[in-house]
């Protein structure tokens, strides 16, 4: 059972206009804004979820993504098979990382409070910033060849500037530049009109990407003719283990594709009316709307074999080698704006969250969505997805940050605090708050008032245990259902302090807890509870 706990008779302070949020009384200032406050009305409709998962599926980088896979050697049933399975395990991840955003009302930072602490939590915030900014320049580059195409087919005379190594600067041609200009300045004017104008910008723009793509295949196809598409497009001849790998590697690749979505998820979810209406969202974005886009992936690519000689995946080149100038517009600008959309909403907002998160009072929303818009141009994404080798090698640097982030908050919430969550202790820095550190862990080994073992992650003066104390929380559950009698003992051992004898006191007092209580180690067997000397 979910239980959200909020102060009793606190209602809204004189530090936020906004009816929409709630403000305790004790809140901290340097803890909570307008926009990190708890949302006391949401308004997000199973439709609103389910456009945003149209809009992430169907742009750019997710055409550009799935083609990808056939690098692999694959074929293409092979490949439809690897998007199905890894898209199933990416909506079970939505919906466990959606639920307490959406039952607390609060943002992917705030709720990052309960198991890295109300401070040490700035350290996931910025790390899932950084990720977001880099999410955000690679989308925005690619939507901007969309807007390249255009401007070359519209303008033939520009085409020696699309040369980079004509007129190019760190790797961009000068009308990639143009492009890639316009685009961040389109999404930056979106994203100052706020979560209201993001909404019903992308309710629209997932579906406009739906009737280009059907209207594309069926166009490759009737040019191709059913008879000549030949879906097994594989280079390579696998068989037994081999085949299982080569599909386990595709697999993994979608998921780290959505990783970014994933954890920003609870952005999104936050504003969901209800659990049932983001889980229903999740259903008909994810793996029912991903089928779909994975059958016209997969014809669509097959068909550009027999029509052009060769094996295309990336839908904004297909669409270049139309002949119909308005085919090519339409299409290539429909791209772009629903990679806008989704480049909004997954890569935008989350890292507004964040650096807004380190300083409240100091950085609004806007403030650091303009400041993710800036880092996005400093870390040149166009060569991080300039090649199908290059794709994976940043999906999986990428993922790599945002897998022990998810993993952390997740295994928190469900395994160690059984899906409770006190927000008011979110946005407190009082020491009698679940989520404050005294001396790095909290003095009391047992929760009196329910007789279990308590563990709070630090924050205070070193931040950066924070991450160590997640690592430990996961460690004490899994001891704890395995040897019960450790948890009293471990719960009252102090820090080591620096230096060899710091070494020899720590591990003295191990041998005499573990001398009294005839304790075992971690999963060796069952050991007699004890109480705390």
């Amino acid at each position: 059972m979910v239980t959200t706990e909020l102060a009793e008779g606190s209602g809204s302070s004189a530090t936020t206009s906004s009816a929409d949020v709630h403000v305790g009384s004790d809140y901290h200032p340097s803890l909570y804004n307008n926009d990190l406050a708890p949302l006391v009305k949401q308004k997000w409709n199973w439709y609103n979820i389910f456009a945003f998962w149209m809009s992430d599926v169907h742009s750019v980088g997710g055409y550009v993504t799935a083609g990808s896979l056939f690098a692999f050697g694959l074929a293409s049933w092979q490949v439809f098979v690897c998007l199905i399975v890894g898209i199933v395990i990416v909506m079970l991840l939505a919906n466990l990382v959606a639920k307490p955003s959406q039952v607390a009302g609060a943002p992917f930072p705030v709720i990052s409070r309960a198991p890295f602490g109300v401070r040490g939590a700035n350290i996931p915030a910025t790390l899932r910033g950084l990720i977001a900014v880099a999410w955000y320049g690679i989308q925005t580059y690619l939507a901007s060849d969309a807007i390249v195409v255009v401007a070359l087919k519209l303008w033939p005379a520009l085409k020696p500037y699309s040369d980079v190594s004509q007129h190019g600067f760190v790797g961009l041609s000068t009308i990639g530049w143009g492009a890639f200009i316009l685009l961040w300045i389109g999404q930056a004017f979106v994203f100052w009109r706020g979560m209201n104008a993001i909404r019903k910008f992308i309710d629209w723009a997932g579906p406009a990407v739906y009737v280009v793509m059907i209207v594309l295949t069926v166009y490759l196809v009737y040019k191709a003719g059913t008879s000549n598409i030949d879906l097994t497009l594989g280079s390579i001849k696998y068989s037994g283990w081999g085949t299982v790998g080569a599909m386990f590697l595709a697999t993994s690749i979608v998921v780290s594709y959505f990783s970014g979505p994933l954890l920003n998820f609870g952005d999104i979810s936050r504003y969901g009316r209800t659990m049932s209406d983001v889980k229903r969202g999740n259903l008909l974005g994810l793996p029912i709307n991903f089928t779909f886009f994975s059958i016209l992936t997969v014809v669509c690519a097959a068909a550009t074999v027999p029509v052009y000689g060769k094996l295309i995946t990336d839908p904004i080149e297909t669409v270049s080698r139309i002949d119909n100038t308005f085919a090519i517009v339409l299409g290539a600008m429909t791209f772009a704006i629903a990679t806008v959309g989704i480049n909004i909403v997954a890569n935008f907002i989350s890292p507004a969250f964040d650096f807004s998160h380190v300083a409240p009072q100091k950085i609004s929303w806007r403030t650091g969505g303009m400041i993710a818009a800036v880092g996005s141009v400093l870390i040149t994404p166009w060569n991080l997805y300039s090649s199908d080798e290059v794709i994976h090698y940043t999906l999986d640097v990428l993922a790599s940050f945002t897998g022990p982030l998810f993993g952390i908050l997740v295994c928190d919430y469900y395994l160690i605090r059984h899906q409770h969550v006190v927000v008011d202790d979110l946005y407190t820095m009082s020491s009698k708050g679940r989520y404050y550190l005294h001396q790095g862990r909290q003095p009391e080994g047992r929760d009196r008032d329910r007789g279990r073992w308590r563990h709070r992650p630090g924050d205070r003066a070193d931040p950066r245990r924070a991450l160590q104390d997640g690592g430990e929380l996961l460690l004490v559950h899994r001891c704890r259902r395995r040897s019960p009698g450790v948890l009293p003992q471990l719960a009252v051992l102090p820090r080591r302090q620096p230096g060899r004898q710091g070494d020899q006191q720590l591990r003295a007092r191990a041998r005499g807890h573990r001398g009294r209580a005839g304790l075992t180690p971690c999963g060796s067997g069952s050991s007699t509870p004890t109480r705390r000397p």
